[in-house]
């Protein structure tokens, strides 16, 4: 079975402390400690992401991405990407599966890509202006 974002929002909205709503092509997720997590279903994969910080808060971006690089591995299910947003740069964590996972693995996926939001902040922080 692939899945679908009615189904997805009412598994997900299952999880104690989430809020779950749909949000035009995507779910839109917010746990406990007000991180808000976009998922989304396309063609094969479900991919989940969270906005981290803009470019424009780090201090040296390529010193950052070298970091990152040699750095992001040590977090499981999760990676860091660059997307462009309304002509602006941000760092996203983002998870992906595929769109036929069990009902376990994306609660998993999720639940793991919240707890390391808060780690990738926490370690790439001395990268980031101190007003960010």
């Amino acid at each position: 079975m692939s899945w679908q974002l009615p189904e997805l929002a009412s598994l997900l909205s299952e999880h104690e402390g989430w809020d779950v709503e749909i949000n035009g092509q995507a779910l839109r997720i917010i746990n406990e400690d007000n991180i808000e997590a976009f998922l989304a279903v396309a063609g094969e994969q479900i991919v989940v992401e969270v906005l981290l910080f803009s470019e424009q808060q780090v201090i040296d971006p390529t010193a950052l991405n070298a970091f990152i690089l040699r750095t992001h591995k040590i977090f499981p299910l999760s990676t860091i990407g660059i997307n462009e947003i309304e002509d602006s740069s941000y760092y996203v964590a983002f998870g992906s599966l595929s769109s036929q996972s069990k009902a376990e693995s994306i609660v998993i996926e999720v639940a793991t890509l919240f707890r390391n939001v808060e780690a990738f902040i926490d370690l790439y922080q001395d990268h980031l202006q101190e007003n960010a």
